[in-house]
């Protein structure tokens, strides 16, 4: 995150959004941008692209809490939401949301400053966390069609898994390509030839 956060704050109402920039400016954030029409929140989001959402809000439903995790990119950014109301089903909702912080009991001024320090830090934790199984998706499909290409070759040339494997790697140090690359055209063309 930068230093010099960019915030957008979702709040309606005028006197709670002045509440609200108030204590981000104690805290050192003074780039601030209130958006008071929700309905509009996702195109003025993308338009502004801040670096962290703030949202205050009285009682949610969960339908508007998942509208609004999903309109405030809860995925790519830190979005923090308070509620002064809420029930165990709005909570699980706002965690299957991606919310980094779900605050209940409303929205008081000392409050912001640390709550916003835990959404970042939560959101940090979460994407490394995103970024670490998504390669470990990817090598696993990687190996499944590493595997499928040495069946091929194994079945074609009547070679051992080991010498295949090894075939596959010496050709792809001759061509200036990596062992997957090799493995999918190997696939690719088995399945031509089918």
């Amino acid at each position: 995150m930068p230093a010099e956060l960019k915030i957008c704050v979702v709040e309606p109402d005028p006197d709670r959004a002045r509440l609200i920039i108030d204590g981000l400016r104690d805290a050192g954030w003074a780039d601030v941008t209130v958006i008071a029409e929700i309905g509009a929140l996702a195109r003025r989001l993308t338009d502004l692209d801040p670096d962290l959402v703030l949202i205050d809000l009285a009682n949610p439903s969960r339908d508007m809490l998942e509208n609004l995790s999903a309109a405030s990119g809860a995925a790519s950014r830190p979005v923090a939401m308070f509620v002064d109301h809420t029930n165990p089903e709005l909570t699980r909702a706002a965690m299957r949301a991606g919310l980094s912080a779900y605050v209940v009991d409303g929205l008081s001024q000392d409050r912001i400053h640390p709550v916003l320090q835990t959404a970042i830090a939560r959101f940090q934790v979460v994407s490394q966390i995103r970024a670490e199984l998504d390669a470990a998706k990817q090598a696993l499909a990687e190996r499944k069609t590493i595997d499928r290409a040495k069946g091929v070759l194994m079945q074609a040339k009547g070679i051992g898994e080991d010498e295949a494997y090894a075939l596959m790697r010496r050709t792809a140090m001759d061509q200036g390509r990596k062992v997957i690359d090799i493995a999918k055209a190997l696939v690719t063309a088995s399945e031509l030839l089918q």
